[in-house]
């Protein structure tokens, strides 16, 4: 097996300990690092090129967005989850735009971080509910985007089961399709919209109106 070798940012050692105690539930993960600024986070990275990086994003000198952006110029392969006590949405959409995949709050008990962690690795990335609804209030009144290329009803659809948490294997019940077709869909739909990933979709179903209603979210 292989496992996902992690570094650990934040300025506070109570909160590095409590992070490496999470992660030590689940055996795909390693912790390799613990730092406590954003310029020691990018000295770690360049040196021991860890998968995934857990920054907090206040922090002193120069903080986890700022740290973002430069890492992922440098190493756009690394994921990275931002890590914060803050729930205000503008510090989630700030995350994407500087190239962050994830958004977990340290209220949020263990098993969800391992959850949505896990779901970062493989790539099957389902905003937390609470996250979601966030964004859904946030968005109740969209402005109009100008959108790439048109997208089918098929992806339509896909977007809107995205949006709504649903993991590949949920979508292809739900729609009678196999899990290889939903991920050829969410392919063809990441390269029309210039996408990275079901994060990102999730916030353009959002402002385009094509999210699901909060009460067609998947209970977890």
């Amino acid at each position: 097996m292989n496992r996902c070798r992690v570094l650990i940012v934040d300025d506070h050692a109570h909160a590095r300990e409590a992070m490496c105690e999470i992660l030590s539930l689940d055996e795909r993960f390693e912790v390799i690092g613990a730092v406590k600024s954003g310029a020691e986070a990018i000295a770690f990275t360049g040196q021991w090129m860890p998968d995934l990086l857990l920054i907090d994003v206040q922090m002193p000198d120069m903080d986890g967005l700022e740290a973002t952006r430069r890492i992922k110029q440098e190493y756009p392969y690394v994921k990275i989850v931002m890590v914060t006590v803050s729930d205000e949405i503008s510090y989630l959409f700030e995350a994407l735009k500087q190239g962050a995949q994830g958004y977990l709050l340290k209220n949020l008990a263990p098993s969800t971080w391992i959850e949505y962690l896990q779901a970062i690795v493989s790539e099957e990335v389902p905003l937390s509910r609470e996250l979601a609804f966030q964004i859904l209030k946030e968005f109740s009144v969209t402005a109009v985007k100008e959108e790439g290329e048109a997208l089918t009803v098929r992806e339509k659809e896909i977007l809107g089961c995205v949006s709504s948490g649903s993991t590949n294997k949920e979508i292809a019940g739900s729609l009678g399709i196999s899990e290889h077709t939903v991920k050829n869909h969410l392919k063809n739909i990441l390269q029309k919209l210039q996408l990275q990933n079901r994060t990102q979709l999730t916030r353009y179903a959002l402002e385009q109106g094509l999210a699901s209603r909060e009460r067609d979210f998947p209970k977890r």
